[in-house]
This record gives C-alpha cells, structure tokens and sequence, in this order.
C-alpha cells in the first residue's frame, strides 16, 4: 500500500504570507458560513446587523461574512507556523475562535451596541460554542488549502 506525504516548502518564518492570508480568508467564509447558520437558527444574524443600524438578515449576514473573512485573514497572518499540519492548524483555530469569542462576542459587540460587557448567560455560551465551531472550521480549511497549494507546487 503506497502512502502519500505533503511537502511544503517553507522559509525561515514558515509558510508564505500570502498563502497564509489566502487560506486564512477561505476558512474565515466557510467557517462563518457555518457559524451564520447556527446564528439564523438562533435569530441573532439581526443583532449583527444593529451594529451598522439595521435589523435586515441580508445586512447582517453581509457584515457578519465579511467579520469572519477579516478574522480569517488575521488568523492566517497571525499563524506562522502550524497550518501545514491538521492538529496544530485546528487547534490554533479553535483557540482563535476563544480569543475572539471574548473579544468580539463579549466586549466589542455589546459596547457597540450600548448593552454590558462580559455578560455570561445561555446567549454567551452559545456563542462560545459557534466559536469554536467558527475556529475549527477556519483551522481545518486553512490546513486543506495550504496542503491543497502545497500539492501543486
């Protein structure tokens, strides 16, 4: 039986910058493809969109992939190594989707939207849970996207 490994060329700092922004933005869409599912189910995607004014579900689903889309892109810039390895590249991005689960969900969203800040009830732990999800969503994509390029190399 024949096995297969990936070989990725990588330089002092680790993989290429700008494969790392590439894989971090399409797992930052499909991860927060996925996690704005769960948001619709739970009717919070109308929250996202009260932090630009409005309470449309096309206004927030709109800001909330293109948040998703900048994180992913910070996680790719932020993750020098690690990404060409499942392990390692899911659980950076589930302890990215943590640290902005904090950030995001429990300090800038409610400033935004004049409410208290670290609040922790049933609405936080579902959100600790979607980013999570978020998280390794992003880290499993940006591992398949950098092994995918690395195949091509």
């Amino acid at each position: 039986m024949a096995t297969s490994t990936v070989n990725i060329t990588t330089n002092a700092t680790g993989i290429d910058v700008s494969r790392r922004v590439v894989a971090g933005a399409a797992g930052g869409l499909v991860g927060g493809m996925v996690f704005g599912m769960m948001m619709q189910m739970m009717d919070m995607i109308p929250m996202v969109a009260m932090m630009v004014g409005s309470e449309s579900i096309i206004v927030g689903w709109g800001l909330h992939l293109a948040i998703s889309v900048a994180l992913g892109i910070g996680f790719g810039l932020v993750s020098v190594r690690g990404l060409d390895s499942w392990g390692p590249g899911i659980g950076m991005g589930v302890v990215y989707g943590v640290v902005w689960w904090v950030l995001g969900a429990l300090l800038l969203m409610p400033v935004k939207l004049g409410m208290p800040v670290f609040v922790i009830n049933t609405m936080a732990w579902q959100s600790l849970m979607g980013h999570i999800i978020f998280g390794a969503i992003l880290g499993a994509v940006a591992v398949a996207v950098i092994r995918r390029g690395a195949q091509r190399v």
